[in-house]
């Protein structure tokens, strides 16, 4: 087949999966187009004879601003679909990018193209609940021709504020476990951390409030008041960042935490590190979680949205109140002063990423999805 994926290309959950499903896809023969306005950052330094990028071509002009996307992006659509002759449109998120994709289907008529709409759920649960967006986004579902979600909970949450007519089928978020593995004996953690660095804490996200990184400084500053030997990787950038920061020289901790900023090579650092932080407000799956489970990492979450589909609780990790960083401490401890029992929680929770989230099992069910959809619009 031969298939445009358009995702947002910054860092986050949605673009890293809609990219490694791309590049996958490729690997399994299909020719696989990115339609983005900015080249995916995990697709950089990927050479692969079926991946072709197709960048956004934005006009300049002070009045239009960023509003100009939407239109922009289906034009560009519609160029592609013409000229590369592709089967089928997957778009990740309902708006902007399945909106776009329904304006191109209407340009490009008589051509009949298939929209498949992957909901990630930011776009569901912060931007389509907002009342300035509610009907665009329950369009932009029902005009797709099939429809993805990465939960039940998504499921669920989806059905619970929109009327979709379509059926919502639950693929959920993978992993290449053959890229991410537990780190090797020879693995040079001294040379980045030191000697001293002790239980190594990580937390990876775009720092914005529902990520709750505020609660990571909290739950670690608890943890290092009783077990001076530990040390916590903060990576990645957004809002807030600055107040991380700051939390940090308050808590006159700074020696213990390192702020990493923005980083490709995820992998590497999530094989640095023993144990996974991750108190979300909300999450509609975690690929984060996912990506440290099969790490060998487990992984101190959050009992929230789809979470608890991911992490098995006092087993590849375990699960708190939002907010209770207390709780968080107390489990961050427990593993911190049983090596074993962490050593056991990382195994298990790779087994979990085995069994039910590698690509072997999650790329047919999107290709299934792709067939359901281009046989439908024959009918």
């Amino acid at each position: 087949m031969k298939i445009g994926i358009t995702c947002y290309s910054t860092y986050g959950g949605s673009g890293v999966l809609a990219t490694e499903l791309g590049k996958l896809l490729a690997v399994r023969g299909h020719e696989v187009h990115f339609i983005t306005r900015d080249l995916p950052y995990r697709l950089q330094n990927t050479f692969h004879q079926n991946l072709l990028f197709h960048p956004v071509d934005m006009l300049e002009y002070p009045l239009f601003g960023d509003s100009a996307y939407p239109l922009a992006l289906a034009a560009k659509m519609a160029e592609v679909v013409r000229r590369e002759k592709l089967d089928l449109l997957h778009v990740h998120y309902a708006i902007p990018h399945a909106t776009s994709a329904i304006l191109a289907r209407q340009m490009l008529a008589p051509i009949k193209i298939p929209i498949i709409t992957t909901l990630h759920g930011t776009d569901i649960t912060l931007v389509g609940k907002n009342s300035s967006f509610t009907e665009v986004t329950e369009f932009s579902i029902n005009q797709s021709d099939a429809i993805s979600v990465v939960s039940e909970f998504l499921k669920k949450d989806t059905h619970a504020f929109f009327a979709i007519k379509k059926e919502l089928e639950v693929i959920p978020n993978f992993v290449d476990a053959d890229l991410f593995v537990p780190a090797g004996e020879k693995f040079p953690c001294t040379q980045f951390l030191g000697e001293n660095h002790g239980t190594v804490f990580v937390h990876i996200s775009n720092f914005r409030p529902v990520k709750r990184t505020l609660d990571v400084i909290h739950a670690f500053q608890k943890i290092y008041s009783e077990e001076e030997d530990v040390t916590l990787l903060m990576v990645g950038d957004g809002p807030d960042l600055a107040a991380c920061r700051n939390l940090v020289e308050k808590y006159g901790i700074s020696p213990k935490v390192r702020f990493l900023g923005k980083q490709n090579d995820v992998i590497s650092i999530l094989q640095l590190a023993d144990i996974l932080l991750f108190p979300s407000e909300h999450e509609s799956f975690g690929l984060v979680a996912l990506e440290a489970m099969s790490c060998e990492k487990p992984v101190i979450a959050s009992q929230a949205g789809g979470l608890p589909e991911v992490v098995e609780h006092g087993v590849s990790g375990y699960l708190c109140e939002v907010g209770n960083t207390q709780e968080m401490a107390d489990y961050g401890l427990r593993l911190v002063r049983d090596c074993a029992l962490k050593i056991s929680m990382g195994k298990k929770a790779r087994q979990v990423v085995l069994k039910n989230f590698t690509p072997e099992k999650i790329i047919p069910l999107y290709e299934n999805l792709y067939q359901k959809a281009l046989s439908s619009l024959k009918n």
